[in-house]
Parts: C-alpha cells; sequence; structure tokens
C-alpha cells in the first residue's frame, strides 16, 4: 500500500501537468486568442499573396496626332519590349483623345488615370510628360518611363545606323549571392519578426497562465492543500511541462499554418529553408520556455494577491519585450552575439540558420548553452517558488524567498 502511494507521489507531477494542459485547452478566453491569431496569420498571409499576384489596369490617354506617345503606349500595352516583359502585372489601355484639354478632361472625370504627351507631338519640343490629375502611380510610371528610354533609344540608334542590340550588347548585369543562399534579406527580417513575435505571444501568454494558476491557488488557500499530498517541487514540475506542451502545440500549429500559407506565395520555393528555421525556432523554443514558464511561476509565487502580479511579472515582461524588439531588428556583430545569448538565442540563432551565415555547429553550440541557463534558471526558482509559495500577507521579495525567512516550507 506504501509502495502504491508512493509511486503516486513521484507521479504526481503527471497528475499536475494533465489538469494545466486540460484547463488551459478549455480555456475560452485562449482558446478565441489563439483563434485570432491564426487568423491574423492567414489574413496577413492571404494579403501579402494577393498584392502580389493582382494586376494592375490603367487607361493612359494620347492626344490624336501624337503618334510617338500612342507608339509607345500601344508597345507597353501589347507586352512589347524589355518593359512590359519585366512588370506584366500591370495593364495599360490607350485612351485617344482630340486635343491637350480632352485629355485635361478625362484626367479630371477620372475616364483615364494619366495622360502621356511627347514633346515633338504636342509642343514641338523635345521631352516627354506623363500627366495625372494628382501624381501618377508609382508602377506605371516606372514602366512608362523605360518604356520610352527604349524607344528614344531605338530611335537614336537607326539614326546613327546601328540597333539597339549592337548598342547593349555587353551592358547586361547579373546579380550573384557567393554564400550560396537563396533567401532575400528582406525575407530574413520578416522571418525574424515573425519568430519574434511567435516567442512573445508564446511566453507571455502561457507564462501569464502559470502565474495566475499560482495566485489562484495561493490566494485560496488551496495550495495548502494541495501541499500535502503534493510535494512542492513535483508541483512546480507539472506546471512547467504542462504550460510548456500547450506554448510548444500553440507554435507549431501557428508555424504549421504559417508555412501551409507560405506554400500559396511566390515564396513556396525558399519552404525548405523556412522549414529547416523552422524546426530550429521549435526546438530553442522548446528548451528555452522551460526557464520562462518556471520564472513565471516564481513571480506567481511571490503575490499574495491577483493585483500583486502586474508586479512581480514586470520584470519578466520588460525582458522578454527587450527580446521581442532587439532580435527581429538586430543584423551583423550584434545578431551573432545574440544567437549564443539567452533567451535572445531562441530566435537569433534560427534566423541566422535562414540567413545562411551559421556554421553548422553553433545551433548546437548555442543549444548547449541555453540548455545550461535553462537548468540554472529551474534550479533557481524550484528554491524561490518552495520558499515563497505558502508565505502570506504580502508581496515577497526574491531574497526573502531564497531565504525562507518567513512562513513555513511544505512539501519540499
Amino acid at each position: 500500500m506504501s509502495r502504491e502511494r508512493g509511486d503516486g507521489v513521484r507521479n504526481a507531477w503527471m497528475v499536475v501537468a494533465t489538469r494545466e494542459i486540460v484547463v488551459r485547452a478549455l480555456n475560452k478566453g485562449f482558446l478565441i486568442g489563439l483563434a485570432v491569431t491564426i487568423a491574423m496569420i492567414g489574413g496577413l498571409i492571404g494579403f501579402t499573396s494577393y498584392m502580389e499576384s493582382r494586376t494592375q489596369s490603367f487607361d493612359v490617354a494620347v492626344v490624336a496626332g501624337d503618334e510617338s506617345a500612342a507608339t509607345a503606349l500601344e508597345s507597353a500595352a501589347d507586352g512589347r519590349g524589355a518593359a512590359s516583359a519585366s512588370d506584366d502585372r500591370v495593364e495599360l489601355t490607350v485612351v485617344r483623345v482630340d486635343d491637350a484639354a480632352a485629355a485635361e478632361a478625362a484626367l479630371e472625370d477620372e475616364t483615364a488615370d494619366a495622360w502621356l504627351s511627347s514633346g515633338a507631338g504636342v509642343t514641338g519640343t523635345d521631352g516627354w510628360t506623363l500627366s495625372g490629375w494628382r501624381d501618377p502611380d508609382s508602377d506605371l510610371a516606372q514602366l512608362i518611363e523605360t518604356t520610352v528610354r527604349d524607344q528614344v533609344l531605338a530611335g537614336h540608334a537607326s539614326d546613327a545606323g546601328t540597333t539597339m542590340s549592337a548598342l547593349t550588347a555587353g551592358s547586361e548585369v547579373e546579380t550573384e549571392r557567393l554564400d550560396g543562399n537563396p533567401v532575400d534579406p528582406q525575407i530574413v527580417f520578416m522571418a525574424g519578426f515573425v519568430l519574434a513575435f511567435l516567442f512573445f505571444i508564446g511566453a507571455v501568454g502561457s507564462g501569464a497562465m502559470i502565474a495566475g494558476s499560482v495566485i489562484e491557488e495561493k490566494q485560496s488557500r488551496l495550495v495548502e492543500i494541495i501541499a500535502t499530498a503534493v510535494p512542492l517541487r513535483q508541483l512546480l514540475a507539472g506546471k512547467i511541462i504542462g504550460s510548456s506542451a500547450i506554448a510548444l502545440g500553440q507554435n507549431l500549429l501557428l508555424a504549421g499554418v504559417g508555412l501551409v500559407g507560405v506554400s500559396f506565395t511566390d515564396l513556396s520555393a525558399i519552404l525548405p529553408a523556412m522549414t529547416a528555421t523552422m524546426v530550429w525556432f521549435v526546438v530553442f523554443f522548446t528548451v528555452g520556455f522551460v526557464a520562462v514558464a518556471a520564472l513565471y511561476a516564481v513571480a506567481g509565487s511571490l503575490a499574495s494577491r491577483t493585483e500583486d502580479l502586474q508586479y512581480t511579472t514586470s520584470p519578466l515582461m520588460m525582458l522578454l519585450m527587450g527580446v521581442y524588439i532587439v532580435t527581429f531588428s538586430a543584423d551583423g556583430v550584434l545578431e551573432r552575439v545574440l544567437s549564443y545569448i539567452p533567451p535572445a538565442s531562441i530566435v537569433s540563432m534560427p534566423v541566422r540558420v535562414l540567413n545562411g551565415d551559421a556554421l553548422w555547429w553553433e545551433p548546437l553550440v548555442s543549444l548547449l548553452v541555453l540548455v545550461a541557463a535553462t537548468v540554472g534558471a529551474v534550479l533557481l526558482s524550484e528554491r524561490a517558488y518552495r520558499g515563497a509559495l505558502m508565505q502570506t500577507g504580502g508581496r515577497v521579495t526574491w531574497r526573502t524567498a531564497m531565504a525562507g525567512e518567513r512562513g513555513t516550507t511544505l512539501g519540499a
């Protein structure tokens, strides 16, 4: 009989962890927040995909008799020339008007988006003008500018007895990235922002739930009953494991939604690199969140009332906010340094893996450093947790909790 009880006590952490998972999974606030986050990720990916794939249509007016402008617009509209080939998401429709007054009227009543005129066709002088009732669209202006330049150069080449091909021979410039990584720096920046965001919402959201659970049990005196049957060490272990499982599951779900969404965009080519980065992030987050969960549990034990949580959790919130702000914007030497410093390494090292500037052994070394820091944080938190949980009557300081100067520590 005593052996069965001993086994039950040793496995008490499993009961506590299961309770934490069930309570959190059935919490309406958590489920609503998760659904909103998934909707935001899906909406952002959908909007990005739409913006990348949409075709812009423009009506451009040209005055009768301005053959140079008409030829340029027809060339762009028909997809002839380098400019049109390089920008197939802009469609042009030529609107022919009788004179300049009619062109201005078309712009004013919005039957035309812009008016292209060549100096020779309107004023008899050199130069071209793209007019709009307001500033012409930048994509349209770039397309028209390139088309006009090609047409003018072709005319000059013909006058000189040569061709455009001969004039531009050998002028092509190819780009090459010597590290072999196909990921664009802007994508790396966005990935850093996303990973920092996932870390922040996962750590703060789950951490706050742990602190709230601890203070709820402490304020209701329920912890005094629990402590007679469950060692406080196992109570803490169960809370950490249960909350870590929920936080990990949440980030796996969000990362999966993000990767599936990316597969439907133009970024699908870099999906293997992003998947590897996500795997490293999940591994780092799983280890690092254990330390975060332990510290939030201590923050809950240091409080005596729910109102005290804002004070006891403020240092952790500031730390996590600092990690969020610094990691996604870090670059160069700072990013390399942060990739070895917990908890910033949870974000910085996976970003370096995506960027291709981390050697194969660097994530492993960084992970070992994170494991060591997590073990140290858990051992420190376990002592403070046991020293503060049974103390009531006001906020408990870290120093008092570590020394265990007040109250009685039960179930150690």
